[in-house]
C-alpha cells in the first residue's frame, strides 16, 4: 500500500534538519518493504513579509520538489498572513495544496491513506483534503500542536472536528495522549506510539576517540536544540558558572543565537562555550559520544529524540519534566529528570550525576530498548487498518 505524507515538518535541501524526526519515522516504515510513500510539505508564503521575517525568508529557499531517501517530496506554496492567518491556515493550507494532492493521487492512484503530522494546522488541512479526495487520514500529534495551540478555542474546535472524522490519531507519548483527551478527543481513537532511535547511527563511537577527533577534554556538557527560548539554553549557560572547569557545546541555530551569546559574555563563560550550527546525524552522534551529559531544559516537548540519541551513544541526560521526558528517562543509567525549568535545578542535578555517572555501556544498554521496530510494526498495522476501515484502538508501545 502507499501513503501520502502531509506535513510542514519535513526536511529539505534548504532546511536539512527541519522535522527530521518525521522523515526518520517514515523511512523505517518504507524500509519494511510493505509500504511506499510520497510526501507533500506545504510551504507558507506571506508576501511581502517573507522578504524580511526570518522564518518566512528561510522557508522561501525550499525547492519545489526533490527525492529524499527514495521518497518523492513536493513543497507546494500556500498563502498565509501573520497572526490573523494563523486561524485561517487549515483552510488556506488545504486549498493551496489541493492541486498537488490531486497530482499525487493521479500519479499513484493506489495511495490509500493520508498520513498527517502536527495536529494543527497540518492535520486539519489533511482532513479537509481527505474529505475532498475520499481518503482516510491518520494524524500524529507531536507536542506544541496540542499543548500550546489547543489553548485557542478556534484551534480546539478544528481539532475536535478532525478527530471525529479521521481514521486514527497517534500520540508520541502518554502525556500527549492525555492532553488530547483533556480537550475532548475520544481516547478510543488514540494510539500511543513512541519515537525510536537509529541504533546504527547512534552508539557506534568510542568516547575517547570522539573527544580526540573533536578536540574536547575535561567535563563536556552538551545542549542540543533550536536556539529559541523554549529550549532553555539560557539555563544551561547560567549553570555553567558553577562548573569552572567544564566546557559547554551548544548545537543548533535560531533567532535567540545573539542573545544567548551576549548572556555567555555577560556571565564571563563565553570562552568556555562552543557554538555549533546544524549537523548531519553522523556528526551529531560524535558530539553525543564525547559529552559527559546531554542537557535538555525545555519548557515543552512531545517525546524528544535528542534524549534517545544521546543515551544510545552512552551519554546520560538531564531534562525537564515535560511531555514524554519522564516516560523515557526512568533509571539512573538514563539520567535525571528535574522538576523545574531553572539553572538552580539543573546545577543540583548535574552535580549529582557528575559525582556518580553511569557507565557508557549501561546507558547504551538501556537505550537499546528504544529500537524503532515495535513502533514501525504498530504503524504498519495502523495504516493497513485505516485503509480497510478497521483500526485497532488504544495501541500503546510508548514504553520499551
Amino acid at each position: 500500500m502507499r501513503l501520502a505524507v502531509y506535513t510542514t515538518l519535513y526536511p529539505s535541501a534548504a532546511r536539512p534538519r527541519h522535522g527530521i524526526f518525521v522523515e526518520q519515522r517514515l523511512r523505517r516504515v518504507v524500509e519494511t518493504g510493505e509500504i511506499a510513500a510520497s510526501a507533500i510539505v506545504p510551504v507558507p508564503r506571506c508576501p511581502p513579509f517573507d522578504w524580511f521575517i526570518d522564518e518566512y525568508k528561510e522557508q522561501r529557499k525550499a525547492p519545489f520538489a526533490e527525492l529524499r531517501h527514495g521518497v518523492a517530496v513536493r513543497y507546494p506554496r500556500f498563502p498565509t498572513w501573520p497572526i490573523v492567518g494563523r486561524w485561517l491556515n487549515p483552510l488556506l493550507m488545504a486549498l493551496g495544496t489541493r492541486r498537488t494532492m490531486a497530482q499525487v493521487l493521479e500519479e499513484a492512484p493506489d495511495t490509500a491513506v493520508i498520513d498527517a503530522h502536527f495536529f494543527y494546522p497540518d492535520g486539519i488541512a489533511a482532513m479537509l483534503l481527505g474529505t475532498w479526495f475520499r481518503r482516510p487520514v491518520v494524524i500524529t500529534a507531536r507536542g506544541s500542536d496540542v499543548n500550546v495551540l489547543a489553548r485557542s478555542a478556534v484551534a480546539r474546535w478544528w481539532m475536535r472536528w478532525a478527530a471525529k472524522r479521521c481514521a486514527a490519531i497517534v500520540a508520541v507519548s502518554n502525556t500527549l495522549a492525555q492532553s488530547m483527551i483533556g480537550i475532548g478527543i475520544d481516547p478510543a481513537k488514540i494510539s500511543v506510539l513512541r519515537n525510536g532511535v537509529d541504533l546504527s547511527t547512534f552508539g557506534r563511537h568510542d568516547r575517547a576517540q570522539a573527544r580526540r577527533d573533536l578536540g574536547l577534554d575535561g567535563i563536556v556538557l552538551l545542549s542540543v536544540g533550536n536556539l529559541v527560548r523554549e529550549k532553555g539554553h539560557q539555563h544551561v549557560i547560567r549553570a555553567l558558572t558553577h562548573f569552572p572547569t567544564a566546557r559547554l557545546v551548544i548545537i543548533g541555530q535560531g533567532p535567540r543565537g545573539d542573545a544567548l551569546r551576549r548572556l555567555a559574555s555577560e556571565l564571563c563563560v563565553d570562552t568556555r562555550v562552543t557554538w555549533i550550527g546544524v549537523l548531519p546525524q553522523a556528526d551529531l552522534a560524535r558530539y553525543y559520544a564525547a559529552a559527559d551529559v546531554t542537557i535538555l531544559m525545555s519548557s515543552r516537548e512531545g517525546l524528544p529524540n535528542v534524549l534517545l540519541e544521546s543515551m544510545a551513544c552512552g551519554t546520560p541526560v538531564v531534562a525537564t519534566n515535560v511531555g514524554g521526558v519522564p516516560e523515557v528517562v526512568t533509571t539512573p543509567e538514563s539520567g535525571i529528570v528535574v522538576s523545574e525549568e531553572s539553572s538552580v535545578a539543573l546545577v543540583t542535578a548535574l552535580q549529582r550525576l557528575l559525582r556518580n555517572p553511569p557507565t557508557a555501556e549501561s546507558t547504551r544498554r538501556y537505550a537499546r530498548q528504544f529500537d524503532w521496530q515495535p513502533t514501525t510494526r504498530a504503524l504498519t498495522d495502523l495504516y493497513r487498518g485505516a485503509a480497510l476501515g478497521v483500526v485497532p484502538s488504544a495501541v500503546d508501545v510508548v514504553k520499551p
